[in-house]
C-alpha cells in the first residue's frame, strides 16, 4: 500500500524534495495511517515532515485523551508535533455558525499559524520549498461527498468532489478505501483511536457513511467507491478543461472597469458562458465562495433585457444591461454613493432572485420558499413589505 501512495503522489506532483509536509493528525484511523505512510517513505522522497493536532474543545475528557495519544505516537516515531487549542463552541457562538463549519474555521488558522511559524511565504511559488498541510482524506470521503453534492444540488465542480491536492493542501491517501487504511493498521499492530461524533447518524455525511454507502455496496455493486473515484476524478478533469476555457473567454472580455460580456460572448456554447462568469466573480470579489448557478443564471438573462437593467450580487458586484452587452464590476463606495445620488428612480430595475439574497448598501434582503397549507383563504394584504395572508 505504501508504494501506491508514493506513486500517487509523484503521479499528482504533490510535493517535491525539501517542502515541508505539516500533517494533520487527529489520532483516528485515517491521519495515523497517512502519518505513517509519510514516514516510511519521507527519506525516499527528501521532504520535511511534522505533525499538526488540533484540540476543539468539544469532547472533553475524550478530545484531551485524543491529543495525549497523538503526543505519544510522536514521541515513539520521532515525528516533531505541534498542537493549537481553539474553543470551537465558544467561537462558534461568537461567529453565529455551526460547530462544523467553525471547526473548519480553525482548522485552516491552525495551518496558517504554523505556516507563519516556520517562515514560510504566504503564497505559494514554483521555485524553493513549500509549505504543504497533508490531509487525510481516502476514497470513501471523497464517494460520500459526491452524494452529499449530488442529493443537495451541484454542477460538475460539486461532483468533481475533493481534490488529490491545490492551493497549498495536499491528499495523499486519497487513492486508498477506509477498509484498506484499517487493514493496514491492523497488519502494522499501530493503535488509533475513534471519535465518538464519527458513530452517531446526527451529520449528514454519517448517514451516508452508515446506511446509504453500504447499501449501495451492499445490493448494487460492491466496487461503487472505487467506481465513484473514478468518476470523479474524470469529472474533475472536466471541470479543470471547461475553468481553462472559462478563463480564455472572460480575458476577451476586459473592460477598463471590469468585463463586457458582449455579442460574441454570448454566441458561445453555454456551459463556457458559465464558467467565465464564475471565474469573473472569483476575479472582481476575491473569491468564488458567495457565488452560485442561480448568480451565474442572473448575470446572462441580462442580455436579454432591456438596456439600464441590473442586479447586484454579494461583495458589491453589479452586473448591467448596455448596449453593448452585460457589464460586470465591482463597485466602490464612492459610486455606490454618485449612483444613488443621480439614478432615476422611475426607471429603477432590481432583479430579486428567489430564493436567493438581494444585496444592497442599506442591507440585504433574502427570500426563501415556505411551504404552507392553507384550507381556506379569506384574505392576502401586504404590510410593512411583508404579505398576510387571513
Amino acid at each position: 500500500m505504501i508504494w501506491r501512495v508514493r506513486k500517487y503522489i509523484r503521479e499528482n506532483h504533490m510535493l517535491k524534495a525539501g517542502d515541508m509536509v505539516a500533517a494533520g493528525v487527529s489520532g483516528g484511523a485515517d491521519s495515523i495511517a497517512m502519518l505513517h505512510i509519510l514516514k516510511e517513505i519521507q527519506r525516499d522522497m527528501g521532504f520535511a515532515l511534522e505533525a499538526v493536532h488540533i484540540h476543539h474543545g468539544i469532547r472533553g475528557e475524550e478530545a484531551d485523551r485524543d491529543e495525549v495519544m497523538v503526543r505519544k505516537i510522536c514521541v515513539e516515531w520521532e515525528i516533531p508535533l505541534e498542537v493549537y487549542h481553539y474553543p470551537v463552541p465558544d467561537l462558534s457562538r461568537k461567529w453565529k455558525l455551526g460547530e462544523e463549519e467553525t471547526g473548519r474555521i480553525v482548522r485552516k488558522q491552525a495551518f496558517f499559524r504554523e505556516r507563519e511559524r516556520l517562515g514560510f511565504p504566504g503564497e505559494e511559488t514554483d521555485e524553493g520549498p513549500q509549505f504543504l498541510a497533508a490531509l487525510a482524506h481516502n476514497r470513501n470521503d471523497l464517494a460520500e461527498t459526491l452524494i452529499h453534492h449530488l442529493a443537495r444540488g451541484t454542477g460538475i465542480r460539486g461532483l468533481a468532489g475533493i481534490r488529490p491536492c491545490g492551493n497549498g493542501i495536499i491528499r495523499p491517501v486519497l487513492c486508498l478505501e477506509r477498509r484498506e487504511i484499517v487493514n493496514y493498521l491492523k497488519e502494522n499492530g499501530i493503535p488509533h483511536i475513534t471519535d465518538s461524533t464519527n458513530l452517531s447518524d446526527e451529520y449528514t455525511r454519517n448517514r451516508i457513511r452508515h446506511h446509504v454507502l453500504p447499501a449501495m455496496e451492499n445490493e448494487i455493486n460492491s466496487r461503487t467507491v472505487e467506481h465513484m473515484a473514478e468518476t470523479a476524478r474524470v469529472l474533475a478533469a472536466a471541470d479543470d478543461y471547461f475553468g481553462k476555457k472559462g478563463q480564455e473567454l472572460l480575458d476577451q472580455c476586459k473592460a477598463e472597469d471590469g468585463y463586457l460580456l458582449d455579442r460574441e460572448f454570448f454566441e458561445k456554447d453555454p456551459i463556457i458562458q458559465e464558467y467565465a462568469v464564475l471565474e469573473a466573480f472569483g476575479r472582481l470579489a476575491g473569491k468564488r465562495k458567495d457565488y452560485t448557478s442561480l448568480h451565474v443564471e442572473q448575470v446572462l438573462s441580462l442580455q436579454k433585457k432591456e438596456n439600464g437593467r441590473y442586479t447586484e450580487f454579494p461583495q458589491k458586484i453589479r452586473a448591467v444591461k448596455e448596449y453593448g452587452g452585460v457589464r460586470l464590476r465591482k463597485i466602490s463606495p464612492q459610486q455606490e454613493k454618485k449612483h444613488r445620488e443621480t439614478e432615476d428612480l422611475s426607471g429603477f430595475f432590481r432583479e430579486i432572485p428567489v430564493p436567493g439574497t438581494l444585496e444592497s448598501l442599506s442591507g440585504s434582503l433574502r427570500q426563501k420558499f415556505f411551504p404552507i397549507r392553507i384550507r381556506r383563504l379569506k384574505k392576502i394584504s401586504i404590510r410593512n413589505g411583508l404579505i398576510m395572508i387571513k
